[in-house]
Protein backbone atom coordinates (compact mmCIF):
# COMPACT_ATOMS: atom_id res chain seq x y z
CA UNK A 1 0.00 0.00 0.00
CA UNK A 2 1.68 3.30 -0.76
CA UNK A 3 0.43 6.69 0.05
CA UNK A 4 2.31 10.00 -0.58
CA UNK A 5 3.57 9.96 2.82
CA UNK A 6 6.83 7.85 3.27
CA UNK A 7 6.37 8.26 7.04
CA UNK A 8 3.06 5.90 6.36
CA UNK A 9 5.22 4.01 4.34
CA UNK A 10 7.53 2.96 6.47
CA UNK A 11 4.92 2.28 9.10
CA UNK A 12 3.29 0.23 6.89
CA UNK A 13 6.36 -1.52 6.19
CA UNK A 14 7.05 -1.89 10.19
CA UNK A 15 3.94 -3.43 10.89
CA UNK A 16 3.72 -5.88 8.38
CA UNK A 17 6.98 -6.80 9.54
CA UNK A 18 6.19 -7.28 13.32
CA UNK A 19 3.02 -9.51 12.33
CA UNK A 20 5.24 -11.93 10.26
CA UNK A 21 7.40 -12.21 13.71
CA UNK A 22 4.81 -12.49 16.04
CA UNK A 23 2.77 -15.27 14.02
CA UNK A 24 7.06 -16.58 13.43
CA UNK A 25 7.12 -16.19 17.27
CA UNK A 26 3.99 -18.02 18.61
CA UNK A 27 4.43 -20.90 15.95
CA UNK A 28 7.89 -21.57 17.72
CA UNK A 29 6.02 -21.24 20.91
CA UNK A 30 3.53 -23.58 19.72
CA UNK A 31 6.14 -26.28 18.42
CA UNK A 32 8.29 -25.95 21.49
CA UNK A 33 5.44 -26.66 24.17
CA UNK A 34 4.12 -29.59 22.33
CA UNK A 35 7.80 -30.91 22.20
CA UNK A 36 7.70 -30.49 26.03
CA UNK A 37 4.30 -31.51 26.12
CA UNK A 38 5.14 -35.04 24.59
CA UNK A 39 8.60 -35.34 26.36
CA UNK A 40 6.01 -35.17 29.55
CA UNK A 41 3.59 -37.49 28.25
CA UNK A 42 6.78 -39.90 27.26
CA UNK A 43 8.32 -39.80 31.21
CA UNK A 44 4.70 -40.47 32.49
CA UNK A 45 4.16 -43.52 30.33
CA UNK A 46 0.94 -42.00 29.03
CA UNK A 47 0.00 -43.09 25.55
CA UNK A 48 -1.52 -41.08 22.42
CA UNK A 49 -5.15 -41.17 21.44
CA UNK A 50 -4.47 -42.73 18.31
CA UNK A 51 -2.22 -45.70 20.31
CA UNK A 52 -5.19 -45.73 22.25
CA UNK A 53 -8.00 -45.56 19.05
CA UNK A 54 -5.91 -48.46 17.18
CA UNK A 55 -5.81 -50.76 21.32
CA UNK A 56 -9.85 -50.44 20.93
CA UNK A 57 -10.29 -51.04 17.55
CA UNK A 58 -8.22 -54.46 17.92
CA UNK A 59 -9.80 -55.12 21.72
CA UNK A 60 -13.09 -54.93 19.59
CA UNK A 61 -12.22 -57.23 17.10
CA UNK A 62 -10.95 -59.93 19.44
CA UNK A 63 -13.95 -59.57 21.81
CA UNK A 64 -16.20 -59.97 18.28
CA UNK A 65 -14.08 -63.02 17.36
CA UNK A 66 -14.18 -64.53 21.04
CA UNK A 67 -18.10 -63.66 21.02
CA UNK A 68 -18.02 -65.95 17.27
CA UNK A 69 -16.19 -68.74 18.36
CA UNK A 70 -18.63 -69.11 21.47
CA UNK A 71 -21.69 -69.18 19.57
CA UNK A 72 -19.92 -71.62 17.03
CA UNK A 73 -19.10 -73.89 19.97
CA UNK A 74 -22.88 -74.19 21.44
CA UNK A 75 -23.79 -74.58 18.03
CA UNK A 76 -21.64 -77.24 17.16
CA UNK A 77 -23.23 -80.70 18.29
CA UNK A 78 -22.43 -82.32 21.77
CA UNK A 79 -20.02 -85.44 21.08
CA UNK A 80 -22.21 -88.93 23.08
CA UNK A 81 -21.11 -89.11 26.89
CA UNK A 82 -19.63 -92.84 27.23
CA UNK A 83 -20.20 -94.75 30.65
CA UNK A 84 -17.06 -94.81 32.62
CA UNK A 85 -16.62 -98.86 32.82
CA UNK A 86 -14.29 -100.00 35.97
CA UNK A 87 -11.40 -101.37 33.86
CA UNK A 88 -9.90 -104.74 34.46
CA UNK A 89 -6.80 -104.42 36.24
CA UNK A 90 -8.60 -101.96 39.23
CA UNK A 91 -10.22 -104.30 41.73
CA UNK A 92 -14.04 -104.12 42.06
CA UNK A 93 -15.36 -102.09 44.92
CA UNK A 94 -16.61 -104.33 47.98
CA UNK A 95 -20.05 -105.34 48.35
CA UNK A 96 -20.28 -106.53 44.69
Amino acid sequence: MHSQNPFLDEFAKFTQAAMGIAQTAGDEAKTAFRAQADRWAAELDLVRRDDLEALKAQVAALQAEVAALKAEKAAAPKPAAKKATPKADQPAEKGE
